[in-house]
């Protein structure tokens, strides 16, 4: 049966603004304060997701979380009605209240990880969404994020749903931003690359001394165990330390794969010799790694353009296309190696610039805002068909976006009773929209 890789990316929610909360992801720290534009932002991502659709891919929609998080500020002690623990927060707890209202859903690399059916011991695709202990904003997602696959993927013959992991540091995961796929056809059995920044039961091992190390290999093992993996399809790896403390805060911020390609950098991972050997093998020799030098593109040229935060696609016609943010463009270095690299015979045929900039300002590029997941024609007619991109749907959420979302937002917006209403209001139609039902489970007072 034939087979698919689709690309299911999170529609930027209402409240999508710059507060600065991600420790170690060097954009989402310098803009912080910064006015965002959440309608443009919104308008970014369909416009790719649109883009992808024309070229012959499987694109689907994820749903945004409802912002702000009224819930968790009543569990965090803030009482009265929904306006009067707005004021409080704001006045007590600003920070607090900034994570409450943060967008950062949008970035389904993190939603969950995703094993397709050809690898999985009984058949079905498995998804786990991530538990981002690491940091609270995005700690709060996860529940959510599971009704939201569950409302996608629904039909129980296919699909398999696994709550998240343990929500401490010792299992934390950060889903499909450290995982990475590899097969020759995307309907046989894979090779699944789980790649995390620390052991958390083996202080011997070299870690990341400035900037947390987000993923743990206990993680990815339980991961693996949960999805029904078997051992000759599994490869971990871990990322290179010095790099995690020069802002590569994912994999995939210095890593990008598909089918029998990886595309890295040379500083990715450590001991990288050794990783490309074991995947080579179990990809049974047949494995192709274009890995970018040091003296050509720095960690820093990588960070600031997100040249490996792209999407690695394998069009209809058999050619392999690589989508960038346009930072890459605007990097003198990083764009000349691309320009060479597109000229070459590797196995990389073209390139797709993409205007992300409102997404990109808080640390977010193509690959952040994707979840791939891998399905035969039985699994693609049994997902949701309304979370499916096609023209009438791009019209349709095009219209939900400019009647419901902002044009401007700071921080100090965020306590605003009318945002949430906003936000509430366009949610309430988005589920209509997209046939997801009551996925958004906050008690409103």
């Amino acid at each position: 049966m034939k087979a698919f890789e689709a690309n299911f990316d999170g529609l930027v929610g209402p409240t999508h603004n710059y507060s600065g909360l991600s420790f170690g992801n060097v954009a989402s720290q310098n803009n912080q304060a910064n006015v965002s534009n959440p309608k443009l932002a919104a308008l970014q991502g369909l416009a790719k997701m649109k883009a992808l659709h024309d070229m012959g891919m499987v694109q689907g929609v994820l749903a945004p979380q409802e912002r702000p998080d009224i819930f968790t500020l009543r569990r965090l002690g803030f009482t009265g009605s929904d306006t009067e623990v707005l004021a409080a927060a704001a006045k007590d707890a600003p920070r607090i209240l900034a994570a409450c209202c943060s967008a950062s859903s949008m970035w389904t690399a993190n939603a969950a990880t995703v094993s397709p059916s050809a690898d999985t011991a009984d058949g079905k695709v498995h998804f786990t969404p991530a538990n981002l202990t690491n940091k609270f904003h995005r700690s709060i997602e996860h529940e959510t994020t599971g009704r939201i696959l569950q409302a996608t993927f629904s039909d129980e013959k296919h699909f398999a749903h696994h709550p998240a992991l343990p929500g401490v540091e010792h299992f934390g995961d950060e889903g499909a931003a450290n995982h990475t796929r590899f097969c020759h056809e995307y309907g046989e059995a894979g090779v699944e690359f789980f790649v995390y920044g620390r052991a958390a039961f083996d202080g011997s091992r070299p870690a990341p001394q400035k900037y947390p190390a987000r993923h743990t290999l206990e993680a990815s093992e339980a991961v693996a165990r949960n999805h029904g993996l078997s051992d000759k399809g599994v490869v971990y790896a871990q990322q290179n330390p010095d790099v995690i403390d020069e802002g590569v805060f994912h994999n995939d911020v210095i890593a990008v794969g598909n089918r029998d390609i990886l595309f890295c950098h040379e500083r990715a991972f450590l001991d990288q010799s050794a990783v490309k050997q074991e995947l080579t093998e179990a990809m049974g020799g047949r494995f192709r790694v274009v890995e970018v030098p040091a003296s050509q593109v720095s960690v820093q040229d990588a960070v600031q353009s997100y040249l490996f935060n792209s999407q690695l696609l394998s069009l209809p016609d058999g050619r392999t296309l690589l989508v960038i943010p346009e930072e890459c463009r605007n990097n003198e270095r990083v764009w000349s190696y691309l320009t060479e690299l597109e000229s070459g015979d590797g196995p990389i045929d073209a390139l797709q610039v993409f205007d992300l900039k409102q997404s990109m300002s808080n640390g977010g590029g193509p690959a952040c805002l994707r979840l791939r997941v891998a399905m035969n024609e039985a699994e693609l007619a049994a997902f949701n068909q309304s979370t499916r991109m096609n023209d009438t749907l791009y019209s349709t959420l095009n219209d939900w976006v400019e009647r419901h979302y902002r044009d401007r937002l700071l921080e100090a917006d965020l306590a605003d009773p009318q945002l949430l209403i906003e936000s509430r209001s366009a949610l309430d139609e988005l589920t209509q929209i997209l046939n997801l039902g009551s996925v958004y489970p906050f008690q409103r007072v």
